[in-house]
């Protein structure tokens, strides 16, 4: 039985500069039963796709032509009160950034009851005992107590685990998955795929699949559609098309996926007809910009970066008497050392802790406890505020979410241009715009991105702003965290090389956060595992993914998505 069925729609966005032409003439079905997964570029069209089914489609987006069918009853063209009996009763949607799709002046407690009383004959008390249900589902530890916390309490991993729940709460005929897994560690991503798998199979639910993680299509999916610019070049049953593929754009694209056997120097690029990035151009570190201001004939200091006793405590229950107050121990007595010029990884399931170590390195949070010691200097013990934007100008941080980072009222020559200003990097505004069109061609966006406003790019497209923005002020110490979690693997490709060729040139200090563990075997020297709040191992990375020692350490590496047998994978 077809449920869902989509012909010829083709999906324009108009602006002054005439226009952008999102999807071309996409054609698809979805049987009951049947996951279909789509894949392609940051801005190929796929999220737009998902919009467009449920005319979510932001201004001045529409679609001119093309039908939309659910169970054979044409959509396309409702009125707006008749799509809200649809969205999340008949279709439920997964969207890819959790801390936009939640509404952080309710609790969770409050979004899921109300959907649920909204679209199933529940009462409060019944919708509530499902809501818990649900968020044990998606595997949130202490559900009944968590329900009642407020978005910005979680992890990003756990966040996007309560839009998964919110989104499944319903009983929907159809779920649109945009990006599901875009945050979760690889045990959580396994939990929640398995939990996909069998909803699919139980209650015969469709499920399109929207993702840049070849390991999810290649797990979960029983066909693949393949999209490049707006256009759809390849579709068919998942074995198929990646053991298989006939368009050479599909066969750069699996080329590109990180290897979880072996380490390469560089990520594997995609090649296909129309470059769609600016490609990297090598510098002359001491005569550039990014390199000024540096002394590279310094000795290299045995340790940059000291954690000592690192702890974090975050209270969850407050009281006016102290022996009464609780706290979630967020990190708990952490050590270790970074050398100079070296990528320090650090891994852990979702809410392990290891965002928490990056806020508190560079001052985001106060740690309760232990110390953050950078060349030499002690920063918790820092109180002149002049003193520590010196030492926040030589510490960056590149944040997991692009959406929420970046300021949607600037324009993003003026995003990048800012801690430029801020910092007195440059003489004069000639100057400044100069610098900031060379950082966008660094990160393959190219200088008319500068005239253009966040909203105008993908996902992918606002984290490589976001690199751009880090690189402004001249680093010597960038913080990744999960730097790629929103890219698809191609621009991965790209932006991977892209910092592992800057860390090269200016000697950068990197300390990587990620639950890809294929691309922290490729990037990092060295990795940490964290397990709820505490190290658990440190070790060189071929050590580790070797010869792991401690049973936590080779249980990630189990889940860790294998590609075997596929076109161009290890």
């Amino acid at each position: 039985m077809t449920l869902l069925k989509i012909e010829g729609m083709r999906v324009e966005f108009p602006s002054r500069r005439g226009s952008v032409v999102a999807a071309k003439d996409v054609n698809l079905e979805l049987a009951s039963g049947e996951i279909l997964g789509i894949v392609g570029e940051s801005g190929a069209g796929k999220s737009t796709i998902a919009n467009a089914v449920l005319d979510l489609l932001d201004p001045p987006g529409i679609m001119p032509k093309g039908k939309v069918f659910l169970e054979g009853e044409r959509i396309d063209g409702l009125s707006l009160e008749q799509m809200r009996k649809i969205r999340g009763k008949r279709i439920g949607m997964i969207f890819q950034d959790p801390l936009t799709s939640l509404n952080p002046l309710q609790t969770i407690q409050e979004q899921l009851v109300e959907t649920i009383t909204t679209h199933l004959p529940m009462n409060n008390k019944q919708a509530l005992e499902r809501s818990i249900e649900m968020l044990e589902k998606v595997g949130i530890p202490e559900p009944a107590i968590r329900i009642k916390h407020y978005p910005h309490q979680f992890s990003g991993g756990m966040r996007q685990r309560v839009v998964i729940a919110l989104s499944l709460c319903a009983e929907p005929d159809v779920i649109l998955a945009d990006e599901p897994t875009t945050a979760l560690d690889v045990s959580i991503q396994a939990q929640i795929l398995d939990l996909m798998r069998k909803l699919v199979k139980e209650t015969g639910v469709g499920m399109i699949i929207i993702t840049h993680d070849m390991g999810v299509i290649s797990d979960v999916c029983d066909r693949v559609m393949v999209m490049y610019r707006g256009d759809v070049v390849e579709i068919g049953p998942t074995r198929k098309i990646l053991g298989n593929p006939d368009h050479p754009y599909t066969r750069s694209l699996i080329s590109a996926v990180p290897r979880p056997d072996k380490r390469l120097h560089r990520f594997p690029l995609v090649e296909y007809i129309e470059e769609a990035g600016v490609p990297y151009k090598p510098i002359d570190i001491k005569t550039h910009w990014l390199g000024q201001a540096r002394d590279f004939d310094k000795p290299k200091s045995d340790h940059l970066i000291s954690i000592k006793n690192l702890e974090m405590r975050f209270l969850t229950v407050d009281s006016v008497f102290k022996s009464k107050r609780k706290y979630l121990r967020a990190v708990d007595d952490v050590s270790f050392d970074i050398r100079e010029g070296e990528v320090f990884g650090l891994v852990g399931e979702s809410g392990s802790g290891k965002s928490t170590v990056a806020r508190l390195i560079c001052g985001i949070y106060k740690p309760f406890g232990g110390q953050v010691i950078f060349d030499g200097t002690d920063l918790t013990a820092l109180g002149s505020r002049r003193v520590a934007n010196h030492y926040r100008r030589q510490m960056q941080m590149i944040f997991q979410d692009p959406f929420s980072s970046l300021n949607g009222r600037m324009r993003v020559g003026d995003i990048v241009a800012e801690p430029i200003k801020f910092h007195k990097l440059a003489s004069s505004n000639a100057e400044v715009k100069s610098i900031v069109n060379d950082l966008l061609d660094h990160v393959g966006l190219g200088a008319i991105a500068a005239k253009k406003f966040p909203h105008e790019f993908s996902g992918g497209q606002r984290q490589r702003i976001s690199i751009a923005r880090a690189l402004a002020t001249r680093p010597r110490f960038l913080i990744c965290d999960e730097p790629t979690s929103a890219l698809d693997v191609s621009i991965q490709a790209q932006v991977l090389n892209l910092l592992k060729d800057l860390q090269e040139e200016l000697s950068l200090t990197m300390l990587f956060i990620s639950h890809d563990l294929p691309v922290i075997r490729q990037v990092c020297d060295r990795v940490a595992v964290m397990r709820d709040g505490k190290l658990v191992e440190v070790a060189d990375t071929e050590d580790l993914f070797e010869a792991p020692q401690t049973d936590y350490s080779r249980h990630l590496l189990e889940l860790m998505p294998r590609l075997e047998g596929l076109s161009g994978a290890g």
